[in-house]
């Protein structure tokens, strides 16, 4: 799912509104999201765009510029740039184009993430890096772009996606994703408290099993056969019995972004229809 990678510098594709927009929640701010394309990224794009926000829509993969291009024919302000979140320089060179056609980043929402299966033993050390690089350096090469112009303006907000796999719960085969995503509460915690003091609040999302195409790649991973049974099953173990919709995850992100949770910080916000909830051996009704 995720060994195909494009080296590209950058690439730009900018829309501006048709049609008015409503008021919403995030109108007049200037939102970055990285891994835009496809999935929870999508969805959160989706979500801000209703709310009002103006997009810029980073990912790896040039298809990138569709979305943009789809969502600025609805009306809405996007920018699509490419770029390879583990290469400090692309990034670099994306977010100086993108500030050039939008003016500024108010909301930095790092999503872009990766999940491959395998067990500790058998995980070879390039699959294993290959997780740190996208989850943990590509993060922090995000967030070091864009952080310096937020302290400067003492305001800012930064959602980190991370997982209830790794900080409170661990599947087989999933050591170095858990790995990488608790390191990104670590991460938002301390972000949170070194800039508080500078107008920067920093969050992060732990959504359980969200239907995206990499759940769907970790069905088929887990079952090649029958990758739709692995789904259903995933549904039965969560207590409100299905997969979140990735635009529920962005309407929480949205929250997180918006002055609505203006005394909210370093905190670890959980959408995951109570999957994390029941006891392992249950002996109530």
């Amino acid at each position: 799912m995720f060994i195909l990678y494009f080296q590209r510098e950058w690439s730009v594709t900018l829309c501006i509104n048709k049609e008015s927009i409503k008021m919403g929640k995030l109108t007049g701010k200037t939102a970055l999201i990285t891994g835009a394309l496809q999935g929870i990224g999508e969805g959160i794009a989706r979500t801000f765009a209703r709310h009002g926000a103006n997009l810029i829509l980073l990912d790896i993969s040039p298809e990138i510029e569709k979305l943009a291009d789809e969502l600025c024919g609805r009306g809405h302000r996007c920018t699509a740039v490419v770029a390879d979140v583990r290469d400090p320089a692309s990034v670099a060179a994306a977010i100086k184009r993108a500030k050039e056609k939008e003016g500024r980043i108010d909301i930095l929402v790092n999503n872009a993430g990766v999940c491959r299966l395998g067990s500790f033993l058998d995980m070879s050390d390039d699959d294993r890096d290959f997780h740190i690089d996208i989850n943990i350096k590509g993060v922090w090469n995000v967030t070091k772009a864009v952080l310096p112009e937020m302290i400067a303006r003492k305001d800012g907000r930064i959602v980190m996606m991370s997982s209830v796999t790794g900080d409170m719960v661990a599947d087989p085969g999933e050591t170095a994703y858990a790995l990488t995503k608790a390191a990104i509460v670590g991460l938002t915690k301390s972000l949170a408290v070194e800039y508080a003091q500078s107008g920067i609040r920093v969050n992060a999302i732990c959504p359980g099993y969200v239907r995206t195409p990499m759940a769907e790649s970790i069905a088929r991973q887990s079952n090649p056969e029958d990758p739709e049974s692995v789904l259903t099953e995933m549904a039965k173990a969560i207590p409100m019995r299905r997969l979140a919709d990735p635009l529920e995850v962005g309407e929480l992100a949205a929250f997180l972004a918006s002055d609505e949770s203006s005394y909210l910080t370093g905190t670890q916000n959980v959408i995951d229809g109570g999957s994390t909830l029941p006891e392992t051996v249950s002996v109530g009704i």
